[in-house]
């Protein structure tokens, strides 16, 4: 355990108390690789029930307590938002700002407690596709924080169009994931974990088909799978919900590893040959780790995910014969594992961030 120098009583005086909401499995690597590079912060953590988050934040070593939970029901999860926010406005710890990413509802519950918040979001999703009303109203009651960060692909005019202070959207240069991939140190026993011996691996999540951003009736994960095992690939199969599992049906239990318990995303993205996702985030992690990366996701792309595709740092098609394709034409030398990028842009977001709290403090 690492011994810290005890603070003195002046020194704790002037420590800020920074609140940190986590909503999703990437905010955990996020936030504590940013507020570990805050100095004079004292940091209290919630944490919503989704997915794997709980575990996860365990496992990067906050300290949280749980306030609410995620649905999988869509009619249930149109409730659930509100409930939490209303949670988390009544339960909130007592601090001078509040931090959070993607999540409306602590922007809104520490916004009815007067405390200011930083929010960080890379999702401009509304900005291209009509007819999306959750996510334009997700975008208006993100635009009520008192900062937002966002990467320099971000369309700004997101957040301004439906409220937010052009002076209050700050951009850097570079993408979410390159915060925490910058300060990834990865495990060399974990493919040990694995159960196909040291042999090389794919990892494979599905497209997150329940939520509103989301346009596809069917997903080709089954088609993947059955594709990539038949060409003798071993695959780490990562489902999002109960639904999910259904698409391991009839797949080669030799070649397909379903695991029981959370694994870091981190950790498969340094030791796979590819990284395979129905959504963004893994393979951008991926991509900031220079792990070859696919996106199969179905609907129009956000700014992030599209400048790194432009950019041939990530590979997105919706043929399962064509990705699979791509995969067998990978060879070792595709994966360079450089983290340099990613070091100089965690340095310009704590930078940043550390500048828009003493602000908030001084003020």
């Amino acid at each position: 355990m690492e011994h810290r120098p005890r603070l003195t009583a002046e020194e704790v005086a002037r420590m800020t108390d920074v609140w940190v909401d986590l909503a999703s499995p990437c905010h955990p690597f996020f936030f504590k690789s940013l507020t570990d590079s805050l100095t004079n912060v004292r940091t209290m953590v919630t944490v919503r029930e989704k997915t794997e988050t709980v575990p996860l934040a365990r496992d990067v070593g906050f300290d949280f307590r749980t306030i609410g939970k995620d649905y999988e029901n869509k009619t249930l999860r149109k409730f659930g938002i509100p409930l939490r926010t209303a949670q988390l406005a009544l339960q909130m710890p007592k601090a001078d700002v509040a931090l959070s990413s993607r999540n409306a509802m602590c922007v809104l519950a520490a916004k009815a407690r007067g405390v200011p918040s930083i929010h960080y979001t890379d999702n401009d999703i509304c900005a291209y596709v009509d007819g999306l009303r959750s996510e334009e109203l997700y975008h208006r009651l993100e635009a009520q924080a008192t900062h937002n960060i966002v990467p320099a692909a971000f369309r700004t005019e997101v957040l301004t169009d439906r409220g937010a202070d052009p002076d209050s959207v700050h951009t850097y240069d570079g993408y979410k994931e390159d915060v925490y991939v910058a300060t990834f140190e990865a495990d060399p026993t974990f493919p040990d974990r694995l159960p196909f011996d040291g042999e090389e691996f794919i990892v494979v999540r599905p497209e997150a088909l329940s939520a509103t951003y989301v346009d596809a009736e069917a997903s080709i994960v089954p088609e993947i799978l059955a594709d990539a095992t038949d060409r003798g690939i071993n695959v780490v199969y990562l489902p999002r919900d109960s639904g999910d599992h259904a698409f391991a049906d009839g797949i080669d239990e030799s070649r397909l590893y379903v695991p029981d318990e959370a694994l870091s995303g981190l950790e498969l993205a340094w030791h796979a040959r590819c990284i395979l996702t129905g959504s963004g985030t893994m393979a951008r992690e991926a991509a900031r780790m220079q792990t070859p990366a696919v996106s199969f996701f179905p609907s129009t792309r956000i700014s992030v995910d599209q400048a790194l595709i432009d950019e041939g740092e990530i590979y997105h098609s919706r043929d399962p014969e064509a990705i699979v394709d791509y995969v067998d034409s990978l060879t070792a030398s595709d994966a360079r594992s450089d983290l340099t990028t990613a070091k100089r842009v965690h340095r310009e977001v704590a930078e940043l961030t550390a500048d828009l709290i003493n602000e908030e403090v001084s003020d």
